[in-house]
């Protein structure tokens, strides 16, 4: 049995004073929620202020949306796993789209940080997605594993010690959304490959999130699916009545 996770990324919004009086408005909201898991990623800012609200409430955990594989050095402007241990986080999103497009990482810098986060302790959101151009040719199955693989090649992790999330670029801020059929395909293409490479133990407890565009409108269409356990949200995760619309969709059983 899976248990349901519902992840916020907040990108790059909110500043101290929205944070807190989300969290403060979040909580009461949140009330008698038990069997679903639940991580905020704000902004490398927040993390200490984040930490310091949330503290009496452990069903609520605090994730990074990035970090660098390094352990330490002359990298301006980075942030290493063992600081983001340090302010409290136990999740990092590895891999999104937008670091993927934008920044221009690649597999092999997505693979250090993998193992860099794993090393120290950290369950990555490890993220994969074909664009628009790469599935109308065909090759969404393709791009999604090759990018799994180039990710985890050689790795070892526990059982619940990653996340993965599958987030269509082209369905992510475009207009165009995905369909409930279209995310539990490629989620049950994920889950076989995870079953192949790893075995049945992992298959079985790994949770698998979707990501593109997910709203109170349309989480329940995705989370009827055998193989999605929870959703990476984006700008719905920035309202606190829209967030705990959607988590309180994630019921434990599946």
């Amino acid at each position: 049995m899976r248990k349901h996770l519902m992840a916020a990324n907040w990108k790059m919004n909110k500043t101290t004073s929205e944070a807190v009086a989300f969290i403060n408005e979040l909580l009461p909201l949140l009330e008698g929620v038990k069997d679903t898991e639940i991580v905020i990623c704000p902004p490398f800012t927040l993390l200490s202020e984040m930490k310091r609200t949330l503290k009496g409430h452990d069903d609520i955990e605090l994730g990074a949306q990035n970090f660098f594989w390094a352990e330490k050095g002359a990298y301006t402007g980075e942030i290493s796993a063992a600081m983001l241990k340090d302010v409290g986080c136990s999740h990092v999103i590895v891999g999104h789209s937008e670091r993927r497009h934008i920044f221009g990482e690649k597999d092999d810098d997505i693979h250090k940080k993998i193992d860099a986060a794993l090393a120290a302790g950290l369950i990555p959101i490890l993220c994969a997605g074909e664009t628009l151009e790469e599935r109308e040719a065909g090759k969404a199955f393709n791009v999604v594993e090759k990018q799994l693989e180039n990710a985890l090649q050689g790795l070892t992790f526990k059982n619940r010690g990653l996340v993965i999330a599958y987030e269509p670029v082209w369905a992510i801020g475009t207009g165009i959304n995905a369909k409930a059929a279209d995310a539990q395909e490629m989620l049950s293409f994920i889950r076989q490959w995870i079953r192949k490479k790893y075995g049945d133990q992992s298959a079985d407890t790994i949770p698998i999130l979707y990501g593109g565009s997910v709203k109170p409108a349309n989480i329940d269409e995705f989370m009827a699916e055998e193989d999605i356990d929870g959703a990476l949200i984006g700008g719905a995760s920035l309202h606190a009545g829209d967030f705990a619309r959607i988590v309180r969709s994630g019921n434990d059983g599946k």
